[in-house]
């Protein structure tokens, strides 16, 4: 790493400058001369020690049974070391490898803030390969001036294969949910994004179909879920083939507003979903879902189906509702408890990691203020942090 004083150089000006830079630089070329210099001392000095011992030591010599296990158990001294020694090494080298892999599934899948604009968050996710933290799912949860916009997709097949299209479509999402003031235009610029990529893969894995493939990759698609929680509590959705969301509501009594009952996990089924993105092109019109007002006292359960289709060693589904409404009940005021106890029950389900991406995600209304034609149906806040 190159560190760059803030400070004023001894030598004013840009000569200064360039003499501290290039200083800098000569240090930063000399460190992994020196680095590779003592990888290779060890081993020469266990090289040198086998060597003398065979031509200047009088034992070696000999021909004796003592002297050929003395001889036996220098060379296993000398091949001891050298194992250690280069397992040393490659140790250090998968820890870095690791390190730099983290950073970068860090930023591509980034933690998420426990709170955006009165919104409490909470998410969990398993990848299927070991060793990574990013598979096939995306997630992101950001505020906006146009409200809270939330995406979770899938994206066909898991683990590292897929991780391209991750980055890819929640690129695309980053920067358009800041741009499009409404849904639809979000949506059709994952879709400009998606077919991007696909035609760039098709180009890079079959470069003699020419500069425009007719089928770039005809299996690969994404399910998409778009949420808009309002600064009211409106919600409005776009469903791309993603299963929809359950709501939850902690404590118990009857709800008047949309016959739902409190204390209850409900699976909000708005109609069919648009198909896959990369699947088909888009209709020309774009119907947003309303989903009614998120009180405080709710929360929305986004999921992946890695946690509908985990199963056990018998090949039974994951309970997912059943795991759902004890974990309410039994943490009726914590959305990360709530979600802790249901990624706790998917792993133990599964026996481990389970065979295909999981991602689980609860947005909860923490907000105090109230709309006022909804203030009778208020229940006690799901709070919580991320996982």
């Amino acid at each position: 790493m190159i560190r760059i004083n803030a400070g004023v150089p001894r030598r004013a000006g840009p000569r200064g400058r360039h003499l501290t830079l290039g200083r800098a630089r000569g240090r930063a070329r000399r460190q992994p001369r020196l680095r590779r210099l003592l990888a290779l001392g060890l081993p020469t000095a266990w090289g040198a020690v086998a060597i003398t011992y065979k031509l200047a030591c009088p034992l070696a010599q000999q021909n004796g049974l003592g002297a050929r296990i003395a001889t036996c158990a220098v060379f296993f001294a000398v091949g001891t070391g050298l194992v250690l020694h280069v397992r040393r090494r490659l140790l250090w080298e998968l820890r870095q490898i690791r390190r730099v892999a983290g950073a970068a599934q860090g930023v591509l899948l980034r933690p998420l803030p426990p709170s955006v604009d009165g919104l409490n968050v909470a998410v969990a996710q398993v990848s299927a390969d070991r060793g990574a933290s990013v598979g096939g799912d995306l997630y992101e949860v950001i505020g906006t001036e146009h409200g809270v916009r939330v995406v979770m997709g899938d994206v066909r097949g898991h683990g590292l294969a897929a991780i391209g299209t991750v980055a890819a479509v929640l690129g695309s999402f980053r920067e358009a949910v800041h741009d499009e003031p409404e849904l639809p235009g979000v949506l059709r610029r994952l879709e400009r994004a998606m077919t991007r990529h696909l035609r760039e893969r098709a180009k890079a894995e079959h470069p003699s179909s020419g500069p425009d493939p007719d089928n770039p990759v005809a299996e690969e698609f994404v399910t998409v879920l778009l949420l808009e929680i309002g600064h009211d509590g409106e919600t409005r959705a776009l469903n791309c083939g993603h299963p929809w969301p359950y709501l939850l509501r902690a404590d118990g009594g009857p709800a008047e507003a949309r016959g739902r009952e409190r204390g209850r996990v409900e699976r909000l089924g708005l109609g069919d979903p648009l198909p896959p993105l990369g699947a088909f092109p888009l209709p020309a019109e774009l119907p947003v879902v309303r989903c009614g007002p998120l009180l405080p006292g709710e929360a929305l359960f986004l999921y992946t189906d890695g946690a509908e289709d985990a199963r056990d060693s018998a090949g039974r589904f994951f309970p997912l509702p059943a795991a759902l409404t004890e974990a309410t009940r039994t943490h009726p005021a914590s959305a990360q408890e709530v979600l802790g106890t249901v990624f706790t029950r998917l792993l133990a389900h599964a026996g481990g990691l389970p065979s295909d991406d999981a991602a689980l995600l609860v947005v909860a209304n923490g907000r105090t203020q109230v709309p006022a034609p909804y203030r009778e149906q208020v229940a006690t806040p799901l709070g919580g942090a991320g996982l």
